[in-house]
């Protein structure tokens, strides 16, 4: 079985490696060109190219993937299948019906649910119990395309962006060699989505970082688990920006009537803060910009601060 395979993250090595595993032969894979990333804004190897070079594969990092170059090599390839995870760009039309069967994706949503950049962190956001993962025949249309299987993973009330990013990159990763031996075997259709059950997730951005303290404990606390890793939930901390890591809705509840922000009082694990609607979120792992992570019982205790204080805004 000839691949082409196109993906440039952690997310998609499961992936690849469920491909090698499966004895696929990889005539080429794509990746996005090298980025800087990091505190100090270093080019680093993309996931997806360090597995590639590690394993002898030949590696491909066009800019723009719409190309008479990038035209000239897939039509050459002429693969059996083409599998994107994760690539980063939209695949043009021709690029599609290169492949002599099917172009499938690996999207992390229960299609046609959250399509778009970021599905994995709007479900968590959106307080969603239950996730998964879907194998789609691409179409230019953005997710669009007929699913071929899925599967269901529950969320966890605690369960961050980067966590669950991981969990659905392996169960997808063999959903795929699933949907291969099926399609071989000729016995799995697409179904076409019900584009009435349509939702986006658009890609974050740093304007989402703020949390608001009049919010429930629920809505601060899952803004804070989706925005982990990237770009992190901010607040700020008697007038000083700190980011906010892990937290727990309080079984407690708050003053009726006190101001949202209050500091109520230390635990063993962090800081009870009072939110919205009387309801109480402790703060477990909170950062100061360019210092390390600790616990909220450690950050508050070296802070002139006590029970009763408004300090986050």
């Amino acid at each position: 079985m000839r691949v082409v395979f196109l993906g440039t993250p952690e997310f998609a090595v499961p992936a690849l490696e469920s491909l090698l595993g499966h004895g696929c032969d990889i005539p080429a894979v794509f990746a996005q060109p090298d980025r800087p990333a990091g505190r100090g804004r270093k080019v680093r190897p993309g996931p997806v190219k360090s597995l590639a070079e590690s394993r002898g594969l030949a590696l491909h990092q066009p800019e723009k993937i719409r190309s008479e170059e990038n035209r000239e090599v897939f039509e050459r390839l002429r693969p059996d299948y083409i599998v994107s995870a994760a690539y980063g760009q939209i695949l043009p039309g021709w690029l599609l019906a290169s492949a002599r069967r099917h172009a499938l994706n690996i999207h992390a949503s229960l299609l046609p649910r959250y399509r778009g950049a970021a599905p994995v962190a709007w479900s968590i956001l959106n307080g969603d119990r239950v996730s998964g993962v879907t194998l789609m025949v691409m179409e230019e249309a953005l997710d669009a395309g007929p699913i071929l299987l899925q599967r269901e993973v529950p969320i966890g009330l605690e369960t961050t962006t980067g966590e669950l990013t991981r969990t659905l990159a392996r169960e997808g990763a063999e959903l795929l060699v699933e949907t291969l031996v099926r399609l071989e075997r000729g016995d799995l259709r697409p179904v076409p989505q019900d584009e009435a059950l349509a939702t986006w997730a658009p890609r974050l951005t740093k304007d989402m970082a703020p949390v608001s303290w009049d919010e429930s404990a629920l809505v601060v606390h899952n803004r804070i688990r989706a925005l982990d890793p990237w770009p992190g939930a901010r607040t700020l901390f008697c007038g000083e920006p700190l980011l906010l890591w892990r937290s727990l809705p309080g079984e407690m509840t708050g003053f009726a009537g006190a101001e949202p922000g209050r500091l109520l009082s230390v635990s063993e694990r962090g800081m009870r803060v009072q939110c919205g609607g009387g309801s109480v979120l402790e703060l477990v792992e909170v950062q100061r910009p360019g210092k390390g992570r600790v616990s909220g019982r450690e950050f508050v205790s070296g802070a002139r601060v006590r029970p009763g204080d408004v300090v986050f805004h």
